[in-house]
Order: structure tokens, then sequence, then C-alpha cells
């Protein structure tokens, strides 16, 4: 298959695609790290205008030597049809109706306290936010999730037994700990986890 999933390409079954694709964000969030989002956007559009002229430029040139009349070389990508039908627009906003109005939702039920051990635990994930911003800035962070991306999948896949056997020790702790909070808490909803 000429393009690959994104499964396909965390997983590096493809090792040339997902190296681009993977060399490509890199290459685009350090760009990010030096210059400003305007400016790597116009130097990017500025690179694929120089190539996109150069090469049509140089197939004229040949034609003009060879004589012949192969027409424009860009000409099967300009008669691709690139725009989205109305149901296609309708499937994405309808989708993403539903996850604003259920994030919109689970914020209202978190901030509101309608279940006291959520709201918890909601607030020490933002209290070790506080903690990670002061150590790195949004684009670090990034970064940081792009190369996990491509990265953790194949190593939990290279080591799993021993990754799920750490976790199950972790998960079994944070659930004793979560348990003794729970029966300290009067009233507070028994979770299952």
């Amino acid at each position: 298959a000429p393009f690959l999933t994104a499964i396909d390409l965390l997983y590096w079954r493809d090792i040339k695609q997902t190296g681009i694709v993977f060399g490509s964000f890199l290459l685009l969030l350090f760009s990010l790290t030096q210059f400003s989002v305007v400016s790597v956007v116009a130097y990017l559009a500025l690179a694929a205008l120089s190539a996109t002229i150069s090469f049509r430029i140089y197939k004229s040139v040949l034609q003009a030597v060879q004589k012949t009349d192969e027409g424009h070389p860009f000409k099967a990508y300009l008669e691709l049809e690139i725009t989205l039908s109305q149901e296609q627009i309708q499937k994405y906003t309808d989708c993403l109706q539903f996850y604003v109005n259920s994030t919109l939702k689970e914020l209202r039920r978190l901030f509101l306290v309608q279940d006291l051990v959520d709201s918890l635990k909601f607030a020490v994930l933002m209290w070790l936010l506080t903690y990670v911003g002061a150590l790195f800035n949004g684009l670090t962070l990034l970064l940081m999730a792009v190369v996990s991306m491509f990265t953790l999948p194949v190593v939990y896949v290279k080591h799993q037994a021993q990754i799920d056997q750490y976790l199950g020790l972790v998960r079994t702790h944070i659930n004793a700990v979560v348990a003794k909070i729970q029966a300290k808490i009067p009233g507070a909803k028994r979770h299952a986890e």
C-alpha cells in the first residue's frame, strides 16, 4: 500500500516511510523552537514553491529540447478532487461536537465536585501539571510526545511481559492507596478500578 496507517507508522512497519514522517515531525518541532510559527510556515512554503517551480522549469526545458509535448508535469495532481463533501464536513463537525460536549460535561462534573474522589484526583493531576509546566514549555512536551509516540510502542512490543508485570505491581499499589483514601473520606463513592 502506498500510504501507511498511523499504527503502521508508530510500529515502524515500513522503516523508510516512518523515518521520513518521524524526521519531518522532529524537524518541524525543532524549527518551531528556534523560529516563530509564521517564519516556519513561510520557509516551508518557500521550500515547496522552490522545488515545484524548479521542477516545472526543468520539465519545460526538457520538453523544448526533446521537442515533446508531455504537458504540465503536475497535471495529475491538478486534476485530483480535493474538496470535502457536505456529508464529510457534517461527519467531522458532528464528531468534533461530540468530543467538545463530552469534555465540557466532564469538566463541569469535576469542577462542581459531583464526585469528591474524582475531583480530588483531578486536583492532584492539575497540581502535578504545575510542576511539569515549570520544567517544560508546551513545545518541549509536544516534542517529547512525538518521540514517545514513535518509540514506546516498539519498546512495549519487544518487552511486553516485563512491562506488564511492573504495570501490574504499580496498579496494585495505586488501588491500595486509593482504597485507603476512600476509606478515610466519609460518604465518598467507591470506585471499582
